[in-house]
């Protein structure tokens, strides 16, 4: 099993990003390869002007963890009510609409306020679903991040751990039923 977990935000040092490490080393815990894709990465310049359409070598090679990925996890935090813009530059940029056809995801939000990125979250499912991907119902929200996870130890509540955990065991199992 080959999966993507895609730190979506550009933002240096990212919350998201240290949330997705974590979240790679859960899937290797459980023999699983889940590689983290950080779109602080993206090569936001060789798309300046918009060149939708254009075969960029930069993209194209940028997209390939994805589009040979078996299932896709989103670590997406909240910027002024929604997700990220890079993120939705990114998923411009991917194949349609074969991309996401079909293609088990599931989510992770996390975010400074008390809600953790529960609207961006299922602003980006919306997106999800028009796209036609499989989505995994069991979401997790990560609030007041940077007081409730730490990058080694994970979630301070035991509770909120147990969401993140069974989310891993059960998205491996839903990966599979739908491959």
């Amino acid at each position: 099993m080959n999966l993507s977990i895609i730190s979506s935000t550009d933002r240096p040092n990212s919350w998201s990003l240290k949330l997705s490490n974590y979240i790679s080393r859960l899937y290797a815990e459980r023999n699983v390869k889940a590689k983290v894709v950080s779109l602080e990465d993206f090569p936001l310049a060789d798309v300046v002007g918009g060149k939708y359409g254009k075969e960029i070598t930069s993209i194209k090679k940028f997209r390939e963890p994805i589009l040979e990925a078996d299932g896709i996890i989103f670590v997406i935090p909240e910027y002024n009510g929604g997700f990220p813009g890079i993120l939705k530059m990114f998923i411009d940029y991917l194949p349609f609409p074969g991309a996401f056809e079909k293609m088990p995801m599931a989510f992770v939000g996390e975010a400074s306020g008390a809600f953790g990125a529960l609207r961006p979250v299922e602003q980006f499912q919306m997106i999800a679903n028009y796209r036609n991907a499989l989505q995994f119902p069991e979401r997790v929200f990560i609030p007041r991040v940077s007081k409730e996870f730490d990058p080694e130890t994970g979630l301070v509540d035991d509770f909120k751990q147990k969401l993140l955990d069974s989310q891993v065991e059960n998205f491996i199992k839903f990966v599979r039923d739908n491959s």
